[in-house]
Formats: C-alpha cells, structure tokens, sequence
C-alpha cells in the first residue's frame, strides 16, 4: 500500500541565515511538478535554488538546481521513498543567507526541511485510479448518471451527439463491476470505448 498526500504541507527552516521554504504536494506527474517548480520560480525570484524532488506512478526525479551534486534532491527523494509515499512533490526554496554549509550541511537541511513539513501532512492510501467511456442512447443518461453517483464515480467528460458519450473515472478495483452493472442496467445498449478520447 501506498500513501499520497491530502493537501499540501509546509515547513520552514533557517540555518545559519539561509532560509528554506519546504513544501510537499501531491503531484500526477513530471509534467505537473515541472509546472509548479517553475510556478515557485516565479513567486520567488530572489531564491538562489529551488530543489525538488518526485515520486509518481513509479517514476522518481530529483534536481539540485545548481548546488553540489546530491545534496538537495536526492536526499529530500530519499525522505519520500523512506514514508512510502507515491503521487508526491517535494520542494525546497533557498534564499542564501551568505554563509556555506558544506555538504552534509546542506543535505541535513534538505532532509530536515521536507521531513518537517511531513510531519504535518495528512497522508491519505493512494487508491489505483481508472477511467471508463461509453455511449449510449440519450433515454440512458439519467439511469446512468444514477448509476455513477451510486458508485462514487466521477464523470470528467459528457459529449451529446448520435449518441450520449460519457467518460467517468473510479477506483480501479470497482470499474469492472460498474461496467458490468452499467451494461445491464442499460439492456447491452451502452457500447464500451477501449481508449478514451473524449
């Protein structure tokens, strides 16, 4: 079992007049915690270094942006993978507070400030997610979107044209019973899209 987070926590350390602003968020993806690195960037252009680090669908990347090798992401990487976390981004701002801490300096502070802000998430099972598309006769859409809020499924996209086209998503455990039920409920009228593209 893995856990992500709820909702972002925050931390912040000063260490020898630099100041570290921790931050962990869950995160889909790189793409995503490439976007909100460059956000932070942009809310903090007096930083000397914004660090991060991300564990998502198995993948992981870390970057230092311009400290010694190894110092900054990867440590902070190694506090996600040691809380068994998955979906997350971790991020360290630096402001340079005029006085070097050497390596094992900075790596202390890098681990110390995202281990912090940890301490204060509300860490939440990560539940495998999937998504479903169907089209149906429009008399279907009203038994159908009973059949979703039933579920706890959550429809992301509805398109009316010959037909009703639905696209839902659920935790991956209950999608084959849904579909199933879905099927049923709509006497085999619901036809079954195998590559969303709504």
């Amino acid at each position: 079992m893995s856990l992500t987070l709820a909702a972002p926590a925050r931390h912040e350390l000063v260490i020898k007049k630099s100041r570290f602003l921790g931050c962990v968020e869950p995160c889909a993806d790189r793409a995503a915690a490439l976007e909100r690195v460059a956000q932070l960037r942009a809310e903090h252009p007096g930083a000397a270094h914004v660090c991060w680090a991300l564990l998502a669908g198995g993948h992981s990347a870390a970057n230092d942006d311009g400290e010694p090798g190894g110092t900054a992401g990867r440590p902070m990487l190694d506090v996600l993978r040691h809380q068994g976390l998955d979906g997350v981004l971790a991020t360290a701002v630096r402001y340079f507070g005029g006085v070097k801490l050497g390596a094992g300096g900075l790596v202390r502070a890098y681990t110390d400030c995202i281990a912090q802000a940890l301490l204060t998430a509300d860490k939440i099972e990560r539940v495998a997610q999937a998504e479903l598309d169907c089209s149906l006769p429009y008399a279907q859409e009203g038994l159908v979107r009973r059949l979703l809020d039933e579920a706890g499924a959550t429809l992301l996209a509805v398109s009316h044209g010959a037909l009703v086209r639905m696209r839902f998503g659920l935790a991956a455990t209950q999608a084959a019973a849904l579909r199933e039920r879905i099927s049923e409920a709509t006497a085999g009228r619901a036809g079954w899209h195998e590559r969303p593209d709504l």
